[in-house]
């Protein structure tokens, strides 16, 4: 996948010239790699981006040369949520990185569907450790398996090629199905929170008048003494 850019001179301020012909600031840089300042057309990034996300090693075309690097880091206007600028990292291909990489959850879960369960993902993304061109563009989790409320799918679980190495817990959970919570049971949650609430002002409220008549006891002798 290739992404063409081109070596730009304008920074700071006026970078706001380059966005109005449709370009993107952007930084190039990496291991051996002096800090480049490039520009990279808005559409073709964006296209590129989509395809490539964070994980995927992008190859960019610079005059002559040829880069290849992980789409590092995108930020966006807060107004437009258009790109705003982009870091480009040069990655050596015979060194391994360490990379969070999406999980996509397939399948349909018969614990949902037909028993009113409800799915709870408390994993989106895996951190795993390989080299540039092993790193899997995402990692797939079938939650179909997924047939009783309270079975869950975890990292062990998931097919990760033998090329990449996962720094997570085999244990943690990927996605599970928990019961729905009923509109009764609710309720009782709520009136058992503000039950907690009161008894604690209640306490409080004994504490003080405690306090109040042990001061008043230990204020009586010395009015008697005078």
């Amino acid at each position: 996948m290739d992404l063409s850019v081109q070596k730009r001179d304008t920074v700071g301020r006026n970078v706001k010239a380059l966005r109005e012909q449709g370009l993107v600031p952007g930084e190039l840089y990496g291991k051996g790699l002096e800090n480049i300042h490039v520009a990279v057309p808005a559409k073709e990034f964006k296209k590129v981006f989509k395809e490539a996300g964070e994980n995927t090693v992008v190859t960019v075309l610079l005059n002559e040369n040829k880069y290849p690097v992980l789409i590092h880091d995108v930020s966006y206007d807060r107004l437009t949520d258009e790109v705003a600028s982009v870091d480009l990292y040069q990655v050596r291909m015979d060194e391994k990185l360490r990379v969070a990489v999406p999980i996509e959850f397939i399948g349909v879960s018969l614990a949902v569907k037909e028993k009113g369960g409800v799915l709870v993902k408390p994993l989106q993304e895996l951190e795993v450790e390989a080299l540039p061109l092993d790193i899997p563009h995402n990692l797939t989790a079938d939650i179909s398996v997924i047939t009783e409320i309270g079975q869950s799918v975890h990292v062990k679980d998931l097919a990760v090629p033998k090329t990449v190495r996962v720094l997570v817990d085999a244990d943690a959970v990927v996605a599970t199905v928990t019961a729905k919570v009923t509109e009764e049971e609710e309720l009782a949650m709520q009136q058992a929170a503000a039950g907690g609430v009161e008894t604690v002002k209640v306490e409080t409220e004994e504490k003080k008048a405690e306090r109040e008549a042990a001061g008043a006891a230990e204020a009586a002798p010395a009015e008697a003494g005078k």
